[in-house]
């Protein structure tokens, strides 16, 4: 018969602030080479316990209180495990010791989504607590109970969440898949914790598969470009605020409208530009263009101290606030994007024209005229591979030449 698991009464010193030790009744379960402890009591000193009997002397005077203890959580415990493999589900030595505590079966996948974003918020990652709370939650509604154990999240019921989310209609394909990354790394994270057995991972080739669908990227081109840069609009109006941030970010190559925001004079030593990007991390220098100066030119006369924000947006955001600057971020980009809307139209551009479309823009007129080692500078990538997969987004001439000479009969 296969043993499933053991149980071991014993002491488990440890050394106090003092330097001294702590003697520590505990009761140990071993679950396929992995183990839990539930501490009971505290010892002062080691000859208050029977090594061979694994009970408390009577040189404690309370041995016969916390004698009854250790065998009544020993029953439950082993009770626990007896139970489990009648039933033949599966567990871990920390459900068994979890359960014992009386927090329940262990931890559940709404207990650990909770903590992941307390520690994004701890670590001022506003954008990304707020958009994995909203992941989150879309499995809450589905489920309709925030207790649902790791072991219950298997492919049949990862099938139905995936067609319910797209029954709803209100999803794309995208962002669906995103929603089962963060359960990946969530079940990923429960794994190494102990909270569930990686027997029990449903995603995999032959299991739950996530695959990113293709995004179409479609950015303006010179002649678009063209037609916002020489729009009439009235200095000192919103759309024509509007238009000097799109195309400060488009001249230094698709800056995030967030980075862009949060620049200030400081970042500009001798007409180079010197920040970091908020989505990496990453260090960047890079030289201001003619076209870049003659916007900060319209902004100088506002610069009030040194380290003054360029753009209006943050002037009045608490500067150690991160979640005021996220808020505030968050406001002027709905703003923007409004204002954009309306400066298509005027330029008479159909393509939906958005903060981020800056980005896009940028690739799709540099195209294939500048070397890939190049761009991944001025995009500011990790990698060249994820240059050259995004700049093969608005690289079309060899497949139409291609599609030419084929139909050319």
């Amino acid at each position: 018969m296969k043993i499933m698991a053991t149980i071991k009464v014993l002491l488990h010193p440890k050394k106090d602030n003092l330097g001294g030790k702590v003697y520590r009744i505990a009761i140990r379960v071993t679950k396929d080479r992995k183990q839990n402890y539930l501490y009971l009591a505290n010892l002062n000193q080691k000859n208050e316990w029977d090594e061979q009997g694994r009970i408390v002397t009577n040189k404690n005077p309370k041995h016969s209180q916390l004698n009854r203890l250790i065998r009544k959580k020993y029953d439950a415990i082993e009770d626990l495990i007896l139970e489990y493999e009648a039933s033949k589900k599966s567990f871990t030595a920390r459900q068994i010791i979890d359960e014992v505590k009386g927090n329940g079966t262990g931890e559940t996948f709404f207990q650990l989504a909770e903590e992941h974003i307390k520690n994004l918020k701890r670590a001022k990652k506003h954008n990304r607590a707020i958009s994995d709370n909203s992941k989150i939650n879309s499995l809450f509604e589905f489920v309709g109970s925030k207790s649902l154990p790791f072991n219950e999240i298997d492919e049949t019921l990862l099938n139905r969440f995936k067609y319910y989310l797209q029954a709803k209609g209100t999803l794309s394909e995208r962002s669906i898949m995103n929603i089962f990354i963060l359960i990946r790394l969530l079940f990923n994270r429960a794994i190494k914790m102990g909270i569930v057995e990686s027997k029990n991972y449903p995603f995999g080739s032959d299991k739950i598969r996530i695959k990113l669908p293709d995004t179409l990227k479609i950015g303006l081109d010179e002649f678009e470009l063209r037609r916002i840069e020489n729009l009439e609009l009235e200095e000192g109006t919103t759309i024509a605020h509007t238009r000097n941030v799109f195309l400060f970010s488009f001249y230094l190559a698709g800056i995030r409208i967030a980075d862009v925001l949060k620049m200030k004079w400081s970042d500009i030593k001798q007409d180079r530009l010197y920040y970091k990007m908020g989505k990496n991390n990453k260090a960047v220098s890079i030289k201001l263009p003619e076209r870049v100066v003659a916007i900060l030119d319209v902004y100088r006369e506002s610069q009030e101290k040194t380290n003054d924000y360029i753009f209006p947006e943050l002037k009045k955001a608490d500067p150690k606030d991160t979640k005021d600057i996220y808020t505030k971020i968050k406001t002027a980009t709905k703003k923007f994007n409004n204002n954009l809307a309306e400066m298509a139209k005027l330029a008479d551009i159909d393509k939906k024209l958005t903060n981020h479309i800056a980005r896009h823009s940028f690739g799709n007129i540099a195209g294939d005229k500048v070397s890939p080692q190049m761009l991944q500078k001025l995009y500011r990538h990790t990698s060249l591979s994820t240059t050259i997969g995004y700049q093969g987004n608005f690289i079309h001439k060899d497949a139409d030449d291609a599609l030419e000479k084929i139909l050319n009969f």
